[in-house]
């Protein structure tokens, strides 16, 4: 099994269960013009997404991590019109590309689109929200995850979904010599999960378009307790 197996096995499944779409396949274009890493979540990843948020009849939304908007077209279809997605981009070309690829979808009014360094606009979400949220995807920079999903839990309610991608790193987390950021702050990810008695938690590890990488799902089984973290 190899790399070119899992991506013709993926565009099978793509090709029988998700229709063409032509503002996802217009968002990936956009980006790709623009010159955006395409690191951006498989098809089928985002039609997971979709579903689990419709699954809950998610109404908010917070995502950490918009690049071009080809997640969030997924999320904000989730909700109903009078929901709100809200997601956090550190770049502002990135925005601007995302920003124009949720217009052409029909979901500007759906979607908030907030610039700047996550770990500033979290606490600031925090002390403004006046509703939990109901479904929190995670997919920025790693080294942050544990910090994420902390603001996660306190953005959340009992009931809530956390989703965090790129879990499993090619299964490098395992690896004692690996010390790179960005896998250490998986690794921190996962101890903070382990340890924290407010979520019901697993990992999937996924093989596909994306490569050797997986998920975690996290189900809040109790309220979050504000804090400045």
């Amino acid at each position: 099994m190899d790399q070119e197996r899992w991506t013709e096995v993926d565009r099978y499944i793509a090709e029988r269960v998700l229709p063409a779409d032509s503002a996802l396949e217009a968002a990936l274009a956009a980006s790709d013009a623009a010159g955006l890493p395409a690191i951006q979540v498989s098809p089928s990843m985002g039609k997971l997404l979709q579903l689990l948020a419709q699954s809950i009849g998610a109404r908010r939304i917070l995502e950490i991590g918009t690049l071009g908007g080809y997640s969030t077209i997924w999320l904000a279809r989730a909700v109903a019109p009078s929901g709100r997605v809200v997601t956090l981009e550190l770049n502002s070309a990135f925005a601007e590309v995302a920003r124009s690829n949720l217009g052409r979808a029909g979901l500007g009014e759906r979607v908030e689109v907030l610039v700047g360094p996550a770990l500033e606009t979290l606490p600031l979400l925090a002390a403004e929200a006046s509703e939990p949220f109901d479904l929190i995807f995670i997919d920025a920079d790693k080294e942050s995850t544990a910090e994420y999903f902390r603001w996660a839990l306190n953005l959340s309610r009992r009931g809530s979904l956390i989703v965090v991608d790129n879990v499993v790193r090619e299964g490098t987390l395992i690896d004692d010599d690996r010390r790179d950021a960005h896998i250490q702050g998986i690794r921190d990810f996962y101890a903070l999960a382990a340890a924290e008695p407010r979520v019901s938690m697993t990992a999937i590890q996924t093989v596909g378009i994306k490569g050797y990488d997986g998920f975690a799902v996290a189900l809040v089984s109790a309220e979050a307790q504000t804090s400045s973290c």
